[in-house]
């Protein structure tokens, strides 16, 4: 009886069919929160430093440190998902999206820019990619790959929205104004559709799989996931900082600022592309392989592109594969802890796992800015950066659990 409950809550097997309404819904919000929370920033700081006189490097820093607020507190949101599903969590993570935004609109100076995105770590949390993925892995189980699929393709059309509407915004605008706009706009969509749209009941989760550990705190302490901890915060770091660096690299080859923009922007069409060849990657590939092969490919693509002045097409062209490999990691990571240690415990070890990666990630805008200027240019930088990704790829190699490949 427990049996046919479980699998007809998450697979739709069984008496109960799965919650419909939560895939159009996490949809709907990965977009807008991802768009308003993250992506207007970038778009707004130039307003923001003109208007208040506040420096880019104190402005950047306050959003870095909203996200290793948000790869701490993921651990703990996580490991609430796991004991009570994601409703509770994700409206309170949409209620503080908006109360942030509110808070760095009205902040009067840079320390209450900063307490405004302190609480914006926390709704970035309880509201991004790790809390979604929880809910998807566990209502979806055992196919939840395609469910993932689908909330990241929709996940990566929040620049392609936001920005432009972010800047349409600025135009007529101040960049206070603009955020208290995006914050409306912010609690319309999801903060209702979290609250209604979760309302499913929360399924137990399947039992580990023969061979592994149980207990969430064993397997943290297991070789196996302190390697892929390892692995994937290298592959993070070196990844996010090509992705930072990749528009001064073209103009230092000679490149304008609107071939570099698209550029940057090819490679981002370029992991829509990625994630849909996912599921049958993974149908045809072990976990380890899958990892090695994924990051090592992040790794020559940046190589690619640290030896690669020209043409522009060719340029453009690895970009677009650079963007596939950062898709194709994005699913790599969601799945990690479900290929190797099943759902039990998901959310908990899936924020454990993702928190120094997420740190890292923060971290790389202006580790990558300094290195530049010691290695005495962006190629140089490049070159660095491939070889900390055949690191991460290495070290990935080391991360099989018993009894899987």
């Amino acid at each position: 009886m427990t049996d046919l409950h479980t699998h007809g809550a998450a697979t739709g097997a069984g008496g109960r069919s799965r919650p419909h309404a939560v895939l159009p819904a996490l949809c709907a919000t990965q977009i807008t929160s991802w768009g308003i929370v993250y992506y207007a920033f970038p778009v707004l700081n130039p307003q923001i430093t003109a208007d208040s006189g506040w420096s880019t490097g104190a402005t950047t820093a306050a959003f870095s440190f909203a996200l290793v607020v948000s790869g701490l507190a993921g651990i703990r949101v996580g490991r609430i998902i796991d004991r009570r599903g994601p409703r509770t969590v994700m409206t309170a993570g949409s209620v503080a999206g908006v109360l942030s935004l509110v808070i760095v609109a009205l902040a009067p100076n840079l320390p209450a820019f900063f307490a405004g995105w302190l609480l914006g770590g926390f709704a970035m949390a309880a509201t991004f990619y790790q809390p979604a993925f929880a809910a998807l892995t566990r209502w979806w189980a055992p196919d939840h790959v395609r469910a993932l699929t689908i909330v990241t393709l929709a996940g990566g059309l929040a620049s392609t929205v936001f920005a432009p509407l972010t800047a349409a915004l600025a135009d007529h605008l101040s960049w206070r104004e603009t955020y208290l706009v995006l914050a409306a706009i912010l609690a319309a969509v999801t903060i209702p559709a979290h609250a209604i749209a979760l309302r499913a009941p929360w399924p137990p989760a399947a039992p580990s799989p023969s061979g592994t550990a149980a207990s969430p705190g064993a397997v943290a302490r297991s070789r196996p996931f302190l390697l892929l901890a390892v692995a994937f915060t290298l592959s993070a770091f070196a990844m996010y900082a090509v992705v930072v660096t990749l528009v001064p690299l073209l103009l230092e080859r000679g490149y304008t600022t609107a071939q570099a923009a698209w550029t940057l922007g090819l490679g981002g069409a370029g992991q829509t592309l990625g994630r849909t060849l996912y599921a049958p990657l993974a149908r045809r590939t072990g976990t380890t392989v899958r990892t090695t092969v994924l990051i090592a490919l992040g790794a020559l693509t940046t190589a690619a592109l640290a030896v690669t002045p020209g043409p522009y097409g060719l340029v453009i062209a690895v970009s677009i594969a650079a963007g596939m490999v950062r898709g194709n990691l994005t699913l790599l990571q969601a799945t990690a802890i479900t290929d190797r240690w099943g759902a039990q415990h998901y959310g908990r070890l899936s924020a454990i796992l993702s928190a120094p990666a997420m740190t890292a990630s923060a971290l790389a805008p202006f580790a990558a800015a300094t290195l530049a200027l010691i290695l005495g240019g962006y190629p140089e930088l490049f070159g660095v950066l491939a070889g900390l990704g055949a690191a991460s790829a290495l070290v990935a190699t080391a991360t099989p659990v018993r009894g899987k490949k």
